[in-house]
């Protein structure tokens, strides 16, 4: 089944929904950083919930960044996401793993541990707009839901999954994301809740076939609701390039590049995001170091 995240909304405008199936996504993502299973249903969670708010961002060259910064064994966890829901990112400590929880599931909790959770929307205005909320359970939806609520006081329900097979490929991941209008009804916001409760686990629904169209449905089942025809396919997408290392070299100023050339004689960049080495030698070194300032 291929990745593809849709939207819809209730008649009555009350709700609008998302729902994704990024199967593929996570895997990718598992891949390129040689992830361990509780890293790989962290990142994987992350990149499903990046890649829906990217789904609301209005303008090509708008973004949302999603940070989870907390005192676990994984590290800091990072996704960034276009309007199109081309999504990059990586977990600070990939081979961090730990036993299964109490319930027999990966514990995701426990490898994010507490602290700062972060959104910065860039919409092409002077400045970014940054949410901060504190890390709650660590398990990603409740405290992307938390965010939602705190930060933007819109009330929302998020539902994430990430089934890791045995071979530690992701056999199946994927979300959802229900938010309700400033208008909708008390009556709306109770069934959906006592709906949503009574759900089965994500995770269960994509691996028993389920599409994100049908996703989308049956989280809202009972309520009237319309499917958007605009799918979106969620992509892996990296804009590291040779440039912007050579900037990033550039930027270090005249003297660190001087140590380079002098004790190295050649340089290895390694882009964050998707694992891509860049060499330079030193004739290379030596051109950069012309554009350089002393610092």
């Amino acid at each position: 089944m291929a990745d593809v995240l849709v939207r819809g909304q209730s008649i009555d405008g009350e709700i609008r929904a998302f729902a994704a199936v990024t199967t593929a996504l996570a895997d990718e993502a598992r891949t390129i950083h040689n992830c361990l299973p509780t890293a790989t249903a962290a990142l994987g969670r992350t990149f499903t919930a990046a890649a829906m708010m990217g789904a609301q961002l209005k303008n090509e060259d708008d973004s949302v960044t999603v940070q989870f910064a907390g005192d676990g064994p994984l590290g800091k966890i990072v996704a960034v996401t276009d309007s199109k829901s081309q999504v990059r990112g990586y977990v600070e400590n990939p081979f961090a793993d730990l036993p299964l929880n109490k319930k027999g599931k990966i514990d995701v909790g426990g490898g994010v541990g507490r602290g700062r959770l972060s959104v910065v929307r860039d919409l092409g205005m002077k400045e970014p707009y940054v949410g901060q909320v504190p890390i709650v359970t660590g398990e990603i939806a409740e405290d992307i839901t938390y965010y939602y609520a705190k930060s933007e006081q819109v009330p929302t329900a998020v539902g994430l999954g990430v089934l890791v097979d045995t071979d530690l490929s992701v056999r199946a991941s994927g979300g959802f994301m229900v938010q309700l209008m400033p208008f909708a009804k008390e009556d709306t916001a109770l069934k959906l809740e006592q709906r949503i409760q009574k759900m089965k686990s994500v995770t269960e629904l994509i691996d028993g076939g389920m599409s994100a169209e049908e996703l989308l449905f049956y989280v809202c089942d009972g309520f009237d609701m319309m499917y958007e025809n605009n799918t979106i396919t969620p992509l892996y997408r990296c804009k590291c390039t040779r440039e912007r290392m050579e900037g990033a070299l550039v930027s270090i100023g005249r003297q660190e590049l001087e140590k380079i050339i002098e004790e190295q004689g050649e340089a290895e960049l390694t882009c964050q995001f998707c694992d891509k080495k860049y060499q330079f030698n030193r004739k290379e070194l030596e051109q950069l170091l012309m554009r350089a300032v002393k610092k």
